[in-house]
């Protein structure tokens, strides 16, 4: 891992051997375009972000669209944030393939990208800091499976089906569903955009039209969230809920015993490995193309585990 010294060290260096042109490493700017704002998770990517911005003395701004289903606003941001002649870019795409014209355009300047938390179809960005939303996915596939001992129908509500985040969860459980446990039957996937409001509307048709389900699956805090809702507005009972992501509710939702558990990530560490990566092309260093920020499956049972309630926010 890069010290600050180290990384400090080798832009004074570089500046002193370069143009007097160049910028120090105080002037380097690097926005982060994100998915949103609406979800303490990308407050918690944020935070990440500005601690390594900070140790390694750099400039960042970090920004989304009000919303996940905003794919344009969040391109004319990528697009803002490229005329501004950034060292280098982080991005977080809604759509896997929508922004790859901008991304190229940011490459053939130079300017490296990094991805973080939903990749791109495309090896433009040099490097993705994420979870392993595939294996996360089908963790939670293990624990629905486990708790209602092999057998049942279950659900998911999902963020979207167009950003690599919503297809690898929703793939990641369903996929394990079929593989492994025959007598479990996904009986649909609906989409609520990520907002829990949306989601409890989703989420109470999906029940009205199967009385006899057993488990839903949210993929992200306000698909969660909404399921929670969904399923308290109905009155449901004995529905085993699992979600993604960290948040008050969800939290206060599995120590009450209404969420049996979710899949935690690490959000800061996203933000934080993001900007890191950045520093790290800009001076010149390998970087790994992808950068597991690794993630756990937490319930009451271990919340207050340290490594666990490390990774868990409000």
């Amino acid at each position: 891992m890069f010290t600050r010294r180290f990384i400090l060290g080798a832009l004074s260096a570089a500046t002193l051997a370069a143009p007097a042109s160049m910028a120090a490493a105080e002037d380097i700017y690097i926005p982060l375009v994100s998915k949103g704002f609406q979800h303490q998770f990308w407050q918690a990517v944020k935070s990440g972000a500005e601690q390594a911005a900070d140790e390694y003395g750099v400039n960042i701004t970090f920004e989304g669209p009000d919303n996940e289903t905003m794919v344009d606003r969040q391109i004319d941001m990528l697009a803002a944030a490229l005329a501004n002649n950034p060292k280098a870019i982080g991005f977080a795409a809604l759509d896997s393939q929508a922004a790859i014209p901008l991304l190229k355009q940011a490459a053939d300047k130079g300017i490296p990208i990094i991805a973080f938390d939903s990749g791109v179809d495309s090896d433009i960005p040099v490097s993705t800091a994420t979870t392993d939303n595939l294996a996360a996915a089908g963790l939670a596939a293990d624990k629905m499976a486990e708790m209602l001992g092999g057998k049942g129908k279950v659900a998911v509500v999902a963020h979207d089906q167009t950003s690599r985040t919503g297809i690898d969860r929703r793939d990641g459980f369903v996929n394990r569903i079929a593989e492994k446990y025959p007598d479990i039957e996904v009986v649909t996937v609906q989409y609520g955009q990520g907002d829990h409001l949306k989601s409890t509307e989703v989420t109470k048709a999906i029940l009205t039209a199967n009385p006899d389900l057993n488990g839903i699956f949210g993929t992200n805090e306000g698909s969660a969230i909404g399921v929670v809702n969904g399923v308290q507005e109905l009155g449901t009972e004995g529905l085993v809920i699992i979600g993604y992501d960290s948040g008050k509710a969800q939290k206060d939702a599995i120590k009450s015993g209404l969420m049996a558990g979710a899949i935690t990530q690490n959000p800061v560490g996203i933000g934080y490995e993001t900007v890191k990566a950045a520093v790290a092309a800009l001076n010149g260093e390998e970087v790994p193309a992808l950068i597991d920020t690794g993630f756990y499956y937490y319930d009451a049972s271990n919340m207050d585990d340290p490594k666990i309630s490390a990774v868990l926010y409000d």
